[in-house]
Formats: structure tokens, sequence, C-alpha cells
């Protein structure tokens, strides 16, 4: 069974750093896409920030220029540095995965969430 397992919320005051971990456990043929979205409290999820398999990024317009999103292909893990946080960014961040499974299936797979509480 393919699960991702994600790391690196938590508390920060304004103006703060995170850095969220995200690993693909299980076996799998490849990982073609890795993401990170976030839902605040009443709000509906959000896409942050996605890294292609060759590497393409892209960025929500709230967190251009203070995030980076990075994944490390041999280890199936994808990154996301968060800088210059602010209250608004106050979410449980969850990790997605688009993998191909070794019998071939295309696979979508979500993480369980964590938490990143940003203090004003």
């Amino acid at each position: 069974q393919v699960q991702l397992v994600e790391s690196g919320g938590g508390l920060v005051q304004a103006g703060g750093s995170l850095r969220l971990s995200c690993a693909v456990s299980g076996t799998i043929f490849r990982v073609n896409f890795m993401a990170w979205y976030r839902q605040a409290p009443g709000k509906q999820r959000e896409l942050v920030a996605y890294i292609t398999s060759n590497g393409i990024t892209n960025y929500a317009d709230s967190v251009k220029g203070r995030c980076t999103i990075s994944r490390d292909a041999a280890k199936n893990t994808v990154y996301l540095q968060m800088n210059s946080l602010r209250p608004e960014d106050d979410a449980v961040y969850y990790c997605k995965a688009n993998c191909i499974s070794t019998s071939g299936r295309n696979l979508e797979v979500w993480g369980q969430g964590t938490l990143v509480t940003v203090s004003s």
C-alpha cells in the first residue's frame, strides 16, 4: 500500500520559517507529480505549490517569493520551505502525489496533513 508520510508542521511566530517534508512510503514504479495543498478552517483546500518529475514548479500567488518546493527523486520525497510566514498561512498542509504503481496503475495519494500555526 502506498502512503505519504508528512512531517515538519508546528507553531511558529510570524516572520519565521518552517520546512515541511513528505515521503512516499511503499513500492511504486514512478512518482510523476508532487504537490502541497492547504486548508484553513472554513475554507476550501487550495493548491500551494507543485513540482513535476522534470523539476517544473509552480506556486500560488499568495506564497510566491516566500515558499520553495523541491524534491529528492532518489528518496521520493518532496519538501516545502516556507519563509516569512504570516498568520494567513495558518492551515493544515496536505501532500499529494500522482504515481504509477508497479502494475502500471495511476495512483493519486494524499497525506494525512500536518498543521501549521503562525502566531502574530
